[in-house]
């Protein structure tokens, strides 16, 4: 029986039907003679038990520990590794206390370490310990007095220790774009504070229209700029000062000048007169005026007077007498020119005295009347009848007023009779005698003036305000710079007062002429007035926000609403500076100003007449628009982009901007890589030539 003689540490088992001894597991031999231990830990324990272990052999078997800062998976202290188990490494720093106060544990493989927290050190000058059953421990440090800041100051409460930190702030007037904390390092010093604290800079002084800077104490913070207005325009109100804020811009001015009054007080005198009184900044000074006068006979319709002369003087109230015509309506219009070339003038309105009409003639029965001219008595007039020689025993007893509105109603040809009186003053009428006819004539416009840029006013001196005149304006509005633009309005206006006044609804940048006719006396006065023009529309842009590219920008031509556009202006700011932009304060810098960097720069301009609608706008593309250059971006810099608008017209300037785009995190651009790899292409060639060259 071959199973008997099987080993002690055999097994008896069938293989192809006969019985064969095997040693047992953990053993080797042949099963019958002998089966004698195997070392399983002889091929080392990282292979048999895993990492982290230590195997230990048995008869028969064997087993495996886990070396020191690791535990066994299965958390025995033995494990036989069949079964999945390895060893997994400690984290001593769960232990809570471990490394004692002030300190914090650190777990690595198989171990630890401990490190005393910031502001605290170890005696021995050590960086690290284990604690071992020593008793070691970490001793605060501190330090000391945080350091000053030139222009800046400390805010809030601090501590000393390390890790802490000091917050600080610029100075009012100072900025810093840098780091605004130091803290309190390990090793008991305060690491420098990146913050540098710069005085702000308000730039250039803000343009102010017709005004000019008198004085500039500097463009740091609380400087002062004083303007006045520049000569020919007058203060019309606001202040004189701007004042260089902490933000870094100009408060203010907002002092408005207007155009000097050149001619006030315009009057008529002896019926053919006129004076006037030159304003007080320009007495002394010798001024050229241009008359132009238009002269209508009582019985025409049209002008048949037509006639232009210049006088200088320098007196202060000039006067002039006119060689004109009776019974005649003129138009008298006073030009001259201020010291900032600017046309100004005003229109005054004579009616002269109508020819004396006589029929007188010695013979009652045989008297025959003239007909009155056509219009005579008309409002506006005063008429007397007088006999103007004796009678036999009648002869004239006085001037006699006769109604002009009545005489106004009777037709040419038809005369009133007038009162005959004889020596007892015994009077009787209804007899045709001669008569004279006498108008006292009062101007129908007088002091004609134009204020608040769209409105006039004069004084009506031909009747009391008890009688209501009609006036009929006819309004006409053209532009030199937009030919196809024409404004045409109408209007009434019945009135009482003395001195009336109109506000005219009218488009601003256009040259006005208006026709005011006074319907009663069929008379009829120029004005031209000329309107300023407004902020032009707001720019229309497609706003557009990118990081790591430059985009293609697109522009819309804005229309000329307002007054002419003039210029279009891409501007270029460091993206910071977005919320302090200021439209009408951003002086026109080239990039290759000095402060470039700090304000930002105008990278292009174009000519209103040069823009077509939807073009096309690179940034950074190196070449110039106008005198300013197109720089390229810096890589890794933010930017903002404003598109402003500009409109220049009559010696006013107004503009308005839009944000265009935000650029962040600039990278090289695909050109920009193109370029500098056809540059390497280009060098690799030039090296193969020479070296051939050479050869």
């Amino acid at each position: 029986d071959v199973c008997a003689t099987c080993h002690v540490h055999a097994t008896c088992q069938q293989s192809g039907g006969k019985s064969v001894c095997i040693c047992n597991y953990g053993f080797v031999g042949n099963g019958r003679t002998h089966c004698q231990d195997k070392d399983e830990c002889q091929i080392g324990a990282s292979k048999i038990c895993g990492n982290h272990t230590l195997c230990h052999n048995t008869h028969g078997s064997f087993y495996c520990v886990c070396l020191d800062g690791y535990r066994a998976s299965n958390n025995n202290k033995t494990f036989i590794p069949n079964d999945g188990t390895n060893c997994t490494d400690i984290d001593e720093c769960e232990e809570s206390g471990l490394c004692g106060h002030n300190a914090r544990c650190v777990n690595t493989e198989g171990s630890y370490m401990c490190y005393c927290n910031d502001g605290y050190k170890l005696e021995n000058g050590e960086r690290s310990f284990h604690q071992d059953g020593n008793t070691v421990s970490c001793k605060e440090i501190g330090c000391g007095s945080p350091p000053e800041m030139k222009h800046g100051y400390i805010v809030g409460n601090y501590s000393l220790l390390p890790g802490s930190a000091v917050h600080y702030e610029c100075q009012e007037g100072f900025y810093s774009n840098e780091g605004k904390l130091s803290y309190c390092t390990a090793n008991e010093t305060w690491e420098p504070a990146t913050l540098s604290c710069k005085g702000v800079d308000c730039g250039v002084p803000p343009p102010v229209p017709n005004a000019r800077p008198t004085s500039v104490g500097g463009t740091t913070f609380r400087s002062e700029v004083t303007y006045e207005c520049v000569h020919g325009y007058l203060l019309a109100g606001g202040t004189h000062t701007a004042v260089c804020s902490a933000q870094g811009r100009w408060d203010g001015p907002d002092l408005v000048c207007k155009e000097e009054e050149l001619l006030r007080n315009l009057s008529v005198f002896n019926e053919t007169c006129v004076r006037w009184q030159r304003k007080t900044g320009r007495l002394g000074v010798q001024e050229t005026y241009t008359f132009h006068i238009l002269g209508q006979r009582l019985d025409e319709k049209m002008f048949s007077e037509d006639v232009i002369f210049n006088i200088s003087t320098s007196e202060d109230n000039p006067k002039v007498c006119l060689d004109l015509n009776s019974g005649s309506n003129y138009v008298v219009n006073i030009t001259t020119i201020s010291s900032t070339n600017i046309t100004v003038s005003v229109t005054v309105a004579i009616q002269t005295k109508a020819v004396a009409v006589s029929a007188l003639q010695k013979d009652l029965a045989n008297l025959v009347f003239q007909d009155l001219p056509s219009g005579q008595g008309r409002i506006g007039t005063v008429t007397f009848l007088a006999v103007c020689q004796n009678f036999g025993p009648w002869y004239s007893a006085y001037w006699f007023p006769f109604s002009a509105l009545k005489y106004d109603a009777l037709p040419v040809g038809e005369f009133p009779v007038a009162w005959l009186c004889d020596t007892n003053l015994i009077c009787f009428y209804n007899k045709l005698v001669p008569f004279l006819i006498v108008s006292a004539v009062k101007e129908a416009f007088n002091n004609v003036l134009i204020f608040n840029d769209t409105c006039l006013k004069w004084r009506r001196n031909v009747r009391g305000t008890d009688v209501e005149d009609r006036y009929s304006f006819h309004v006409q509005g053209q532009r030199w710079y937009q030919k196809n633009f024409f404004h045409e309005m109408t209007l009434e206006l019945s009135t009482h007062k003395e001195a009336p006044e109109v506000c005219l609804d009218l488009q601003p940048g256009t040259n006005y002429s208006i026709n005011i006719s006074m319907v009663a006396l069929n008379f009829s006065l120029l004005v031209s007035m000329t309107t300023q023009i407004t902020d032009p529309p707001f720019p229309e842009v497609e706003f557009v926000a990118v990081k790591g590219s430059v985009p293609m920008l697109r522009l819309r031509k804005a229309e000329d609403q307002n007054g002419p556009i003039s210029l279009y202006q891409v501007i270029v700011l460091p993206l910071y500076l977005q919320s302090t932009f200021i439209c009408d304060s951003f002086a026109a810098t080239t990039f290759f100003s000095n402060t470039t960097d700090i304000k930002g720069y105008v990278a292009a301009e174009f000519r209103a007449k040069d823009v077509a609608d939807n073009m096309s706008i690179a940034l950074g593309d190196r070449h110039y628009y106008g005198k300013f250059y197109n720089a390229p971006l810096k890589l890794g810099e933010e930017y903002c982009v404003f598109l402003r608008i500009i409109s220049e017209w009559n010696k006013v300037r107004t503009q308005s901007c839009a944000v265009w785009a935000q650029i962040k995190n600039l990278s090289p651009t695909l050109q920009y890589m193109t370029a500098v790899g056809l540059g390497s292409v280009a060098a690799v060639c030039l090296i193969l030539f020479l070296s051939f060259s050479m050869a």
